[in-house]
């Protein structure tokens, strides 16, 4: 028997792996084709996050019913490898055998139990795809996902029917092989013969083999690629916010992306290995309000433009107004939740991010963001107010602030735009300034040397106004004596803590809730116990999803007597209020519902909730405008974190001033 299978499987099987491998070549070629990137640094940490998002599902599990079918196909595939092991081995060597160690008994009860589990989770995903049909699926490849689920089918199906006819043909049932067992003993009953058996064993070894080498010749064209791609996706995945969107030579035209060679290697590996799962689209705030915006076909149209470039075939034009629209561009909150869900790890909003620079470049700018942009040229902020107009905040205050430039303080205050000029926001910087200074907090801020961070006007795709901001705002930091910066605005954050970095600056920036916690926590802030109401907290998505702070503000809405509860969409999986990567200075009359107002909807859903807590300028903007929209203002209000503490803080005259700043 060995003997009649060698030449056969030898040659069965060169063919379908050049088959494979001239597939996976086409697939791959743009990939090696690309520019560079660095993502080889600490490989302890990068296969760390290998075990967590394969190994253990950590993204995966987020969606339960998902992520479990998907952890019974990938614990059975794994398992399953010692079948296709043995079914090659014995045909190309005679006398191959996993016999001992344990081929005919442990391995071969792992092998039952977890085909049933294959077939569990096929049944699962053909239920999920042909009856529950979420919207996410809606865009996808439907026959690619159908053909895959055969030929799983098929795998399984003729390795059990294989072992029950082997069974049957030596006349030896086996309780190691349960199901098999259970299918032989069908056969005997029904009168089937040995020498019956053995031709079908025969068949049936044919039929795993080749499809098992089918699979493996399919899969290069298909979705379903990320078997091989997935791990060094996640393994090459950005390790720090810097390396996710790195800068730019702006001395080097163009800048941006014109055409698809110029992605690095990294973005084109991200194409090959998109699964069209469509989490990244499920939690696109910019998608759930009805604007053009997909994740997952922003992902998937540039893959195929690649896969058209590459072959020399006709494509959709530019890539700027051509493969993906500027309207699509644009729609981006730059909320990183596509990143952050993806569970293989891809970066659709870096993309975006590249394509807006060309966009910007192009002049494909709408009437709002481009006045925005153009007073941060003139004036340093978005709203075109006079410099010398941005600390008139403090004037109603009964203390006065030290001039950061002009006094060594322990705190700097790099206080923000909104936080600055708007009147609905100013109320709650004075009580900021009003918490320090009742805790002795020793701070001052920049009055009006200060200027835009440049977080939103960078991820609009503006580099150039950038830099010219971020600079101006190191050579006014350079000119002071401070120990760190505090700011109310997560996105003032970022750019300070991550993106300020690519000047070769670091600077020990916190948010106010991480400082106003500390500050409670030394005695220093003295909260008395608030009414005991049911709040709801919204967390930030460039303090939680971009610099992990989740617990300081829960711990002090704790602190001052209010009862938390969280919506279903919290911490990592928080949803957007629509206001980032400069979509606070477009124009939203195209949504269908603004995401400011989705949320307050899920806020409502919790019932007894009277205070829906905000930790960001733009948030108390978003969200007063959402409830003033929704007509709810008498069921809930919005309140940023400082109007609970003022309301329940007490100054300690016992503090000692010069003990805050460790």
């Amino acid at each position: 028997m060995w003997g009649d299978r060698v030449i056969p499987l030898l040659v069965v099987t060169a063919v379908f792996l050049l088959v494979a491998a001239w597939r996976f070549w086409r697939v791959l070629k743009p990939v090696f084709a690309a520019p560079a990137v660095d993502r080889f640094d600490h490989p302890w940490q990068r296969l760390k996050g290998v075990f967590g998002d394969v190994g253990l599902h950590w993204r995966l599990l987020r969606m339960r019913y998902s992520g479990i079918l998907h952890a019974f196909m990938f614990s059975g595939f794994l398992v399953l490898l010692t079948v296709t092991l043995q079914s090659f081995g014995e045909g190309l060597l005679k006398r191959f055998s996993l016999a001992a160690i344990g081929g005919d008994t442990w391995i071969a009860l792992l092998q039952n139990i977890f085909a049933v589990l294959v077939i569990v989770a096929l049944l699962m995903a053909a239920y999920q795809r042909g009856v529950l049909k979420p919207k996410r699926f809606a865009t996808s490849r439907k026959s690619d996902a159908w053909l895959i689920y055969g030929l799983v089918a098929a795998v399984v199906f003729t390795l059990v029917i294989e072992a029950a006819l082997r069974q049957v043909a030596t006349n030896n049932l086996t309780a190691w092989r349960p199901i098999s067992s259970l299918i032989a003993g069908f056969f005997m009953q029904i009168g089937m013969g040995q020498q019956i058996a053995l031709s079908g064993e025969k068949i049936f070894y044919w039929g795993h083999i080749v499809t098992i080498l089918a699979f493996l010749a399919y899969i290069p064209g298909s979705k379903h690629r990320h078997i091989f791609t997935a791990i060094p996706n996640i393994y090459f995945r950005a390790l720090d916010r810097a390396s996710e969107l790195p800068p730019v030579n702006l001395e080097k035209s163009p800048i941006g992306v014109t055409e698809i060679l110029q992605f690095n290697w990294k973005h084109k590996l991200d194409l090959i290995s998109c699964t069209e799962c469509g989490r990244c689209e499920a939690a696109c705030p910019a998608n759930a309000a009805g604007l053009l915006l997909s994740p997952k076909l922003v992902v998937m149209d540039l893959r195929d433009h690649m896969f058209d470039w590459s072959a020399g075939l006709e494509t959709k034009g530019p890539m700027v107004g051509g493969v993906i629209s500027e309207e699509t561009l644009f729609s981006c909150t730059t909320c990183r939740a596509c990143m952050d869900v993806c569970p293989v790890r891809i970066e659709p909003m870096t993309k975006i991010i590249e394509l807006r620079r060309t966009a910007i470049e192009n002049g494909s700018v709408e009437p709002m963001l481009q006045e925005a942009l153009s007073n941060l040229q003139r004036t340093g902020n978005s709203q075109g107010k006079p410099p010398r107009h941005r600390a008139r905040w403090t004037q109603d205050l009964p203390f006065k602030i030290k001039d950061a430039r002009e006094e060594q303080v322990d705190v700097l205050w790099f206080v923000g735009d909104h936080a600055s000029f708007d009147p609905r926001v100013q109320t709650i910087t004075r009580k900021v300034a009003t918490l320090l200074h009742a805790a002795g907090v020793d701070f001052g801020i920049l009055y009006d040397a200060e200027q835009n961070s440049g977080n939103d006007v960078r991820r609009v795709g503006e580099e150039g106004a950038f830099e010219v901001l971020a600079k101006a705002n190191i050579e006014a930091l350079s000119q002071c004596s401070f120990k760190r910066i505090v700011t109310t605005d997560p996105h003032t954050l970022n750019a300070l803590r991550n993106d300020y970095a690519q000047f070769g600056v670091e600077y020990d920036v916190v948010h106010y809730t991480q400082l106003l916690l500390e500050l409670v926590d030394s005695k220093h802030l003295v909260l008395q116990s608030g009414g005991g109401e049911t709040v709801t907290y919204h967390d930030p998505c460039y303090l939680g999803r971009y610099n992990s702070e989740f617990d300081a503000p829960r711990e002090l809405i704790a602190r001052a007597g209010y009862k938390l509860q969280d919506m279903p969409r919290s911490r990592e999986n928080s949803f957007c209020c629509g206001a980032g990567g400069g979509r606070i200075w477009m124009n939203d009359s195209a949504m269908t519902e603004r995401p400011s107002e989705n949320r307050i909807k899920e806020a409502l859903e919790l019932g007894d909730v009277t205070s829906f807590i905000v930790t960001c300028p733009k948030d108390t903007i978003m969200y007063g405008a959402a409830i003033q929209a929704l007509g709810v203002a008498h069921r809930i209000k919005v309140q940023d974190l400082a109007d609970l503490l003022t309301a329940v803080s007490t100054e300690n005259p016992d503090q000692n001033k010069q003990e805050i700043v460790q």
